[in-house]
Formats: structure tokens, C-alpha cells, sequence
């Protein structure tokens, strides 16, 4: 027995030292320890996905304990944790494993850990087998696109403690009940998935260990409140984290929120429908760590009770409708919360007063008021040293000089753009030494930028001074301690030779030197570009030179980066020199480039959104590859010297906004494909040798033309009835050209021409968002401009051109009478038909114009009067009615009165102010009327007396006796007194004519 127990105890202890030094997952022992069915099962689930980056390749091996994302317990070798989720962003999604979750994961009944996320199962629901893994207590399935509905069977998992199901934005949840069978679930995750008409709060509050809950994006509206269900163990719910951001949830929402749990650490309600005041009852959740109520429509101010949260350390109130004074609001945080307080976030508001001292605020770092209504200014002294990294009050009108900004030496980011500040950039923002981000852009600020402005901040990344009127002062041999990401000093004045210092500038993404008084040539290291530029503006300054092929600059990172490129208003020369193709803007105009636009083939690509070649010496032809350029919206082509026809592959440009081609030397006929451009907004095609008919699809097709602008061409035939049907149409100028025929009657179908408006002064395209840094830039506003006759001088208007309402016909061989219905568009400011075979009198109803300001009729053949209710305009500043065949006296107003006489010369039977006088005709041909008038009332006496005679005594007789004789007697009768009736009037009229 004793050797028995001694052989007993060797071999239990051998079992024992196996087990503990051949179990490491590691198999270092050289111990198989992976279970074969279960590594089996894992081999299945593989041969189910597709790895294109064989993310799975240690997959291979015998020991499936050593696999990526593959676990084991160390004593019993059975597979616990399974986590193969994908890093992510990724921006390929091949790098996504894809595929099926196939059934052979049945097997991993001791898996306690499952983890998917992040992968691309785009055909598959969550399969219900994934509810029979009894021990299963972390499952993570979020952004995995599944669809459907989530399995009833999750209920069975009644060890779960976290699921995690959001960012599965087509799964959809019709029933909860399976929830409250988790007893042991602590954190919940639904984001973005769809919870449809049902109790949902209800099943929510049976959660008995719920602490973290995740329902953002759910659509979900206000629940049906039943207060038995809420109001049982209160005190002992664990809710501590509830997220519901971006529902449906009215302010009713505060009233069961606060009964749900008294140890809520954080509560998100942002991008609901709250209304109305923030409610007192927070100060009940003392745990309060963070509250997010932004994206709502809250008014009023801050309750004084948050000042009682001993725990805040984030409170996020941005975009609602907040009114209170600043320093009101600051004040309501007062006591426990402004010790504890860290992050404040108030931005679009209404919040208005000035900016307090924020220093009393002992730990907070991040303040954000931008877009506020602040005004007055900063005060001169603060009460102690500030721990505020981020500051932001852009966009509000604060005013007065910037404050000694020692006091805020924490400082990482300082954003005081979009104000009204005045004065000097104080030195003191050189003792900053850790800022990274400097924006004081669009103030006022003036005077000296110096060294001791810039040398002590090495951490800087970012500094905008554009748009003040800053001077650079800077020694030719300053060297910058800092490598900027961001530089922006458009409108600062650089002096006329390139900074020596941006030579030291390689890594800049952003540059901005536009308007900068530089006036020389520019260097050949300024065009060694950063390979990670996305904006890169020169633009009007007087750099001249020719620039360097820059393709070779972008190589590195030419799939990822789509640069904005702008060297407009230079003197640049010399051939395009070639780009990048991956560029997205590209603004070469008002240089002196030459040579052909070919180049444009070889940077074609499917995102170039702008291009601007316009008032260059740019010649040849239009290439046909414009098919290319998939999303382009803007081509400006204008004022060069390219010929040829117009390509039909311009109709390729399905998202194009503005087509210009002014001012060239094009032929033949509009292409028929340009009917394909169906949002083309400006269409100038002015100043060519285009000829053909005027297409009729322009009105069918083009229906949100802005400006057509189709003058100074070979356009021939009638203008197409189809024009009518643009009812957006602000410019209309077809002048010039060859047309014919009457001008349509149907000109009052012109929507925007009919209506009194203040529109925008510019015609801004927007093209994009802002970036991170929220910069505009030359894409994302692009002003359209067009050449038009305005008060008898052609000009191009661009800033002003959205004000601008035309009608030029003028200059062809139209004939027949101008419509009245002309007269309906009271809108319009301008119009203008002279030069024209128009005949007929001036339309009565002239006089509703009432918002024209210039009318040119000149060099017709229009005849009568001058219509009385043309004295009614006035806002007529330019009037032309010269070189026609009206008559009579000019109306007399003070606006008619005020126009030099050419304006109504070569109208020989017109009279009157500012022409001559209406002169009285003298005596001889006073005695000639007379005679005239005699010989008429002699005729008239025999007339009647012979009438008399025979009609009476002769016919009534005849009359009495034969019924077709009295008719024959009494329709002479009428004759007669009708021929009388007229002579007297006419006579009348000739006096009346005479005596003036």
C-alpha cells in the first residue's frame, strides 16, 4: 500500500507539473495544447472570409493558441477569447476581412470573449447561433454591416456583461424583451441602430445592472412613461453613463430622466428637440461628471443650481438658442463647479456682454464661445494665472485692443478671428512659448509684426494674421524656431521681395501669401513645394517669372492629397508649366501664360472640382477630353485666344455650375450635348463666332440659368419662344448677334425677373466643406463673374453680380412691337432693345417697371407719344429714346427733365424739356386751318341741307309706303351722323394740336 500511494503521488504530481509548465499558450514546450476540434472549427470560419491582406496568416500553424486574435485557457486549452477585429479607419476596405460567420464557431463553447468588429460581413444577419455560447461575456459586433434584426436569442447569454452592436446602421431592433434576461450586463451599445415603435425605456429600466447605456442615433421618440416601473429601487439603479444623442426626444424627456438614476456620471441628450429652459432639477445628480445638451434649441440662461456640482468637469451647451450676458451665465457657475469644472463649450449662441475674468476658474483648460454675441472688450488685468489651453471667441464682435496675454502662459490654442479688435499685436503673445495655434484673422489689427512676436513660440503649427493690416519687420537673416502647418497672411504686407524666412518652411500643408505686395521674381526654393500641401494661394501680387514643373513635387502623396492651387492676378509667363494630377483647384487667370491647354488632359482627373484659366494668351484648341473630368463645376476659359469649336465632350460635365468661354475665338454651332449640364447656373459664351440658331433645349433643359450671356456672336433666326421657360434667369443678353423676328411675348414667365428682391450681391458656388481648421478657400467659394452693359458701359461684375437684373436684345433685326407684358417684370433694373427694327408705340404699362434703372429704346422706329407713366420710374438714372419717330411733348416730371437732350435727339416731332419748347405755329398757317375748316363746314351745310331736302320730302313717301325703304332711310341716317361725329372730333384734335 505504501508503494502504491508513493506511485500515486509521482504520477499525480507529474499530471500537476505538465499542466502548469505545458499549458503556456506559447507552446513552448513544444506541447500541443490547442484542442484539434476547436482549431478545426477556426480553420472552417477562415475558409468562410476573404483575407486579401492575410490579416490571418499565422492561421497555419498546429498550435491554434498562438494564432492571431486566439486565446486559450492555460489549464484546459480550450479557446476563450476570439478577437479578430480590424484597426480602424482603414482607407482601402480590402484591408476589411470580409465573408459569412459560418456555424463551425459552435464548437468555442468555453469562448468568453468575442470580438468582429469592424469588418465587412455586408450580406449577413447577426446569426442566431451566436446566442447558444453560454459562458460568452464580452461580445463586440459594432461596425461588422450586418442587417436585419437582432436575434431574440441573445437572451440566452445570460453571462454577457458588454454587447456592443453599434455602427450597424441597417440593423434594427423591433422587440428589447430579451434584455432584461441579461442580469449581469453593465454596458450597452446600440448606436445608430433603428428601435422602432416600442416601449423602449420600459424594457431599458428591467435592466438591473445596467451602468453604461449607448442609444445615439436610434430614432427614437419620446417613450410612453409609466411611473410603476420607474419608481420601484430608484436608489439602487446602477445607470451611471446614458448617451442619447441624435433621437427624436422632446423635453418631456427631462421629466422621467431624472427619476431614472441618481448616479449618472454622464448624460448626452445633444442633437434632440429640447426646448425651452434648462431645467433646476440637475443639481439632484451630484455624480455629474459630464452633460452634452448642444444641438438643441434650450433658451434662457444657466440655472444657478449647476454651481452645485461639485464633480462637473465637462458641460457642452453649443447651438441652442442661449440669450443671458456672459457674465450672468459665468456667475451661475460659481462654487463647487468652478473648482471642478474643465472643459466649457457655449458656442452659436446668443450669448452677449463682455468677456469676464475667466482665471477664477481654477481647473479649466478649454473654453469655446465662438460664434456668440459678445461685444465690448477684454479686461486690462486678470485676477490670477490661467490654466485655459484652448480659448476660442472668433466670430463674436468683441472690441477694444488685445489684453497682455501673459496671464494665459497655458495657452495651446488662441482663436480671437472674426472680431473687432483694434490696436497692435501685443509682445506678449511671444511669451506663449507653448502655443501651437494662433488666429487673430479678420479684426482690425494693425502695426509691426517683429521677432519678439515669433522667436519664442517652437511649438507653433498654425498662425493666421490674414485680413488686418499687419507689416512684416523681420531681419533678412531671421530664422523661424517653428515648422508651420498652417500659414495664412493673405493681406499682410510683405514687402516687395520674397520672405527669406519661408525658405525654412517644409512640411506646410496650408500657404497663403495672397495680396502680400510682393512684386518680384519668385525664387526657385519658393517652388519647392511641401509634398503635403493642400492649399497654396499666391494670388494678387505681382510675381513674375515662370514657374518650374511642379509634378515632380507631389509624386509622394498624389493619391491622397487633392491640393487647391491658386497663382491668379500675377505676372507669372512663359507655358503652363505642368501640375500634379491630383489637383482639385486650379487658378492660373489674369497672367501672362501662353501657349496651348493640352496640358489639361494629362491632370485630368475625377475630382478637379474649379478651373480657372481665364485673361491669359492661351491659344488653340479646346481638347476633347473634358469627359475626364467628372465633377468639375467650374471652367472659365475666358478673354484668351483659343479657336476651334466647341467640343461636344463638354456635355460630359454633368455637375458643371459655371462655363465660361467669353471673349475667344470660337466657331460653329452651340454642341447639342451641353443639354446634358442640367445644373449650369452661368452659361457665357460672349464675344466668340459662334453662328446657328439659338438651341431651343436651352429653355427645356438649362432650366437653372442665372446668366446666359450669348452676345457678340453669328447667332441667327428667331429667339427661341423655349427661353421663357428659365425662370431663374437674372442676366439675359443676347446682343449683338443676327436675330430676327419679334421679340416673345411670353418674357413675363421670367420668375425671378418679376419679383422685387434683395438677392446676394455675388454669385457664390459652394464646392466643398471647410476643413479641420475651418478655412475657406478659393474652391469652396468660387464667385462667378460675367461681362454685361450696365448704364451704357460694359464691365465684368463679380461682386455685385447676383445684384444685377438685364435684359439686352439690343443690336440685332428684331422686328414688330415690344410686348406689353414686358411691362409685368417689375423686377428688372436694366433694358435694353436699341438698335433694332422695333416699331409701334413705347408700352403704356412702362410705368410698373418700377425698380428700372436703365432703359435704352434708341435707333428704332417706334412712333406716338412718350407714355406719361415713364415719369413714374424713379430709380431711372439712364434713359436713351434717341433715333426713333415719337412725337408729341417729353411728360413733365423732374426725372424726364433731369436727362441730357441726346438722350431723346433725333425725334423730330418731339418737344419740350430738355428739347425745345413747344413752339406756338404762326398766322399764316393759323389762316390756312381756317380755310381748310371753312371748306369743311360749307361741304357740311349742303350735306345737311340736301339731306333735309330729299330725305325728308323726296324718301318719305318711299319710306311710309315699303318697308325695305325705311330700313335703307334710317341706316343713311346713321352714316351720316357717324361722318359728322368724326369731323368735329378730328378738328378738334388739330386745334388742340396747334395751341399745343
Amino acid at each position: 500500500m505504501k508503494i502504491e500511494r508513493i506511485l500515486f503521488l509521482n504520477i499525480a504530481f507529474s499530471v500537476f507539473i505538465g499542466l502548469v509548465f505545458g499549458t503556456s499558450s506559447g507552446g513552448d514546450t513544444g506541447i500541443t495544447l490547442c484542442i484539434e476540434r476547436e482549431r478545426e472549427a477556426l480553420v472552417k470560419f477562415k475558409q468562410g472570409l476573404i483575407d486579401k491582406y492575410d490579416i490571418l496568416s499565422s492561421w497555419e500553424k498546429e498550435e491554434c493558441c498562438s494564432w492571431k486574435g486566439v486565446q486559450c485557457n492555460n489549464r484546459t486549452g480550450h479557446i476563450m477569447v476570439l478577437d479578430i477585429h480590424t484597426p480602424q479607419p482603414m482607407f482601402n476596405s480590402d484591408e476589411y476581412l470580409r465573408g459569412n460567420i459560418t456555424p463551425s464557431l459552435l464548437e468555442l463553447q468555453h469562448l468568453n470573449h468575442l470580438d468582429l468588429s469592424y469588418n465587412v460581413f455586408d450580406t449577413s444577419r447577426i446569426p442566431d447561433f451566436i446566442g447558444s455560447f453560454p459562458r460568452l461575456e464580452y461580445l463586440n459586433l459594432q461596425y461588422a454591416n450586418f442587417f436585419g434584426e437582432i436575434p431574440h436569442t441573445f437572451g440566452n447569454l445570460t453571462n454577457l456583461q458588454i454587447l456592443v452592436l453599434g455602427g450597424n446602421y441597417n440593423l434594427v431592433v423591433k422587440n428589447l424583451e430579451w434584455l432584461p434576461r441579461l442580469p449581469f450586463l453593465r454596458d450597452l451599445d446600440l448606436y445608430g441602430i433603428l428601435i422602432e415603435n416600442i416601449n423602449w425605456l420600459q424594457q431599458i429600466s428591467k435592466s438591473p445592472s445596467l451602468e453604461k447605456l449607448n442609444l445615439g442615433g436610434c430614432d427614437l421618440p419620446d417613450p410612453i412613461i409609466s411611473t410603476s416601473h420607474l419608481s420601484i429601487n430608484v436608489s439602487s439603479r446602477l445607470l451611471s453613463s446614458l448617451n442619447l444623442h441624435s433621437n427624436k426626444l422632446s423635453s418631456s424627456t427631462f421629466g422621467w430622466l431624472f427619476n431614472l438614476s441618481t448616479r449618472f456620471t454622464t448624460i448626452d441628450l445633444s442633437y434632440n428637440d429640447l426646448a425651452g429652459p434648462i431645467p433646476e432639477a440637475f443639481e439632484y445628480m451630484q455624480h455629474l461628471e459630464v452633460i452634452d445638451l448642444a444641438e438643441n434649441t434650450l433658451e434662457g440662461g444657466l440655472p444657478k443650481s449647476f454651481g452645485n456640482l461639485s464633480l462637473l468637469k465637462a458641460l457642452n451647451l453649443s447651438s441652442n438658442k442661449l440669450n443671458q450676458p456672459l457674465p450672468e451665465f459665468l456667475l451661475s457657475l460659481s462654487g463647487k463647479a468652478e473648482k471642478s469644472l474643465e472643459e466649457l463649450r457655449l458656442s452659436n449662441n446668443h450669448l452677449s456682454g463682455s468677456f469676464p475674468d475667466i482665471t477664477r476658474f481654477s481647473s479649466l483648460k478649454s473654453l469655446y464661445l465662438q460664434e456668440n454675441q459678445l461685444n465690448g472688450s477684454f479686461l486690462e488685468s486678470y485676477g490670477q494665472t490661467s490654466k485655459i489651453k484652448v480659448l476660442d471667441l472668433s466670430l463674436n464682435q468683441i472690441t477694444g485692443s488685445l489684453p497682455n496675454l501673459a496671464t494665459f502662459l497655458a495657452l495651446r490654442e488662441l482663436r480671437l478671428n472674426n472680431n473687432q479688435f483694434k490696436g497692435i499685436l501685443p509682445q506678449s503673445v511671444g511669451q506663449l512659448s507653448k502655443l501651437e495655434r494662433l488666429r487673430v484673422n479678420s479684426n482690425f489689427l494693425e502695426g509691426s509684426i517683429t521677432e519678439s512676436h515669433l522667436s519664442n513660440l517652437s511649438n507653433l503649427k498654425e498662425l493666421d494674421l490674414s485680413y488686418n493690416s499687419f507689416s512684416f519687420q523681420l531681419g533678412p537673416n531671421w530664422l523661424p524656431p517653428f515648422e508651420l502647418d498652417i500659414l495664412s497672411l493673405s493681406r499682410c504686407d510683405m514687402g516687395h521681395h520674397f520672405p527669406q524666412w519661408l525658405r525654412t518652411q517644409k512640411t506646410y500643408s496650408h500657404l497663403d501669401i495672397s495680396f502680400g505686395g510682393i512684386s518680384a521674381v519668385a525664387p526657385n526654393w519658393f517652388w519647392d513645394l511641401s509634398p503635403e500641401i493642400m492649399y497654396f494661394n499666391i494670388s494678387n501680387n505681382k510675381i513674375s517669372g515662370e514657374i518650374p514643373d511642379l509634378y515632380p513635387k507631389f509624386v509622394a502623396s498624389e493619391e491622397s492629397n487633392f491640393p487647391i492651387m491658386d497663382f491668379s492676378s500675377n505676372n507669372l509667363s512663359g507655358l503652363v508649366p505642368s501640375f500634379p494630377s491630383n489637383l482639385e483647384t486650379l487658378n492660373l487667370s489674369k497672367n501672362k501664360f501662353v501657349g496651348s491647354i493640352s496640358f489639361l488632359c494629362k491632370i485630368a482627373n475625377p475630382l478637379f472640382r474649379t478651373i480657372d484659366l481665364s485673361n491669359n494668351l492661351l491659344s488653340g484648341e479646346l481638347p476633347n477630353c473634358l469627359m475626364k473630368f467628372e465633377e468639375l463645376a467650374i471652367l472659365n476659359l475666358a478673354n484668351n485666344n483659343l479657336h476651334g469649336k466647341i467640343p461636344s465632350s463638354v456635355g460630359a460635365l454633368m455637375d458643371i455650375q459655371s462655363l465660361q468661354l467669353r471673349n475667344n475665338n470660337f466657331t460653329g454651332d452651340l454642341p447639342a450635348s451641353l443639354k446634358n449640364c442640367g445644373i449650369l447656373q452661368i452659361l457665357d459664351v460672349g464675344g466668340n463666332k459662334l453662328s446657328g440658331e439659338i438651341p431651343s433645349w436651352i429653355g427645356s433643359h438649362l432650366t437653372y440659368l442665372v446668366v446666359l450671356s450669348l452676345r457678340v456672336n453669328k447667332f441667327n433666326g428667331k429667339i427661341p419662344p423655349n427661353l421663357c421657360h428659365l425662370n431663374q434667369v437674372r442676366i439675359l443678353d443676347l446682343s449683338r448677334n443676327i436675330l430676327l423676328g419679334e421679340i416673345p411675348r411670353c418674357l413675363n414667365n421670367f420668375t425671378s425677373l418679376l419679383q422685387d428682391d434683395s438677392s446676394n450681391s455675388s454669385i457664390l458656388f459652394h464646392l466643398g466643406e471647410n476643413n479641420e481648421y475651418g478655412f475657406y478657400s478659393f474652391a469652396e467659394d468660387y464667385m462667378g463673374d460675367a461681362l454685361v452693359q450696365w448704364k451704357s458701359s460694359e464691365s465684368v461684375y463679380n461682386k455685385t453680380l447676383g445684384l444685377l437684373k438685364i435684359i439686352d436684345f439690343s443690336s440685332n433685326e428684331l422686328v414688330g412691337r415690344v410686348p406689353e407684358e414686358i411691362a409685368q417684370l417689375s423686377g428688372l433694373l436694366s433694358l435694353n432693345l436699341s438698335r433694332n427694327n422695333l416699331t409701334g408705340n413705347i408700352i403704356e404699362g412702362i410705368g410698373k417697371m418700377k425698380n428700372l434703372e436703365s432703359l435704352d429704346l434708341s435707333k428704332n422706329q417706334l412712333t406716338g407719344r412718350i407714355p406719361t407713366s415713364l415719369a413714374q420710374l424713379h430709380f431711372l438714372s439712364v434713359l436713351d429714346l434717341s433715333s426713333n419717330n415719337l412725337s408729341g411733348k417729353i411728360p413733365s416730371s423732374t426725372q424726364l427733365q433731369s436727362f441730357d437732350p441726346s438722350s431723346y435727339a433725333g425725334n423730330n416731332e418731339l418737344c419740350g424739356r430738355p428739347l425745345a419748347e413747344c413752339l406756338i405755329a404762326d398766322h399764316s398757317r393759323i389762316n390756312n386751318l381756317d380755310e381748310e375748316d371753312k371748306i369743311i363746314s360749307f361741304g357740311f351745310y349742303v350735306c345737311v341741307a340736301c339731306g333735309f331736302f330729299f330725305g325728308f320730302w323726296g324718301v318719305l313717301f318711299t319710306v311710309i309706303l315699303k318697308k325695305s325703304c325705311r330700313d335703307a332711310y334710317f341706316q343713311l341716317l346713321t352714316n351720316v351722323t357717324n361722318w359728322i361725329l368724326v369731323t368735329t372730333i378730328l378738328s378738334l384734335h388739330r386745334l388742340k394740336m396747334l395751341w399745343g
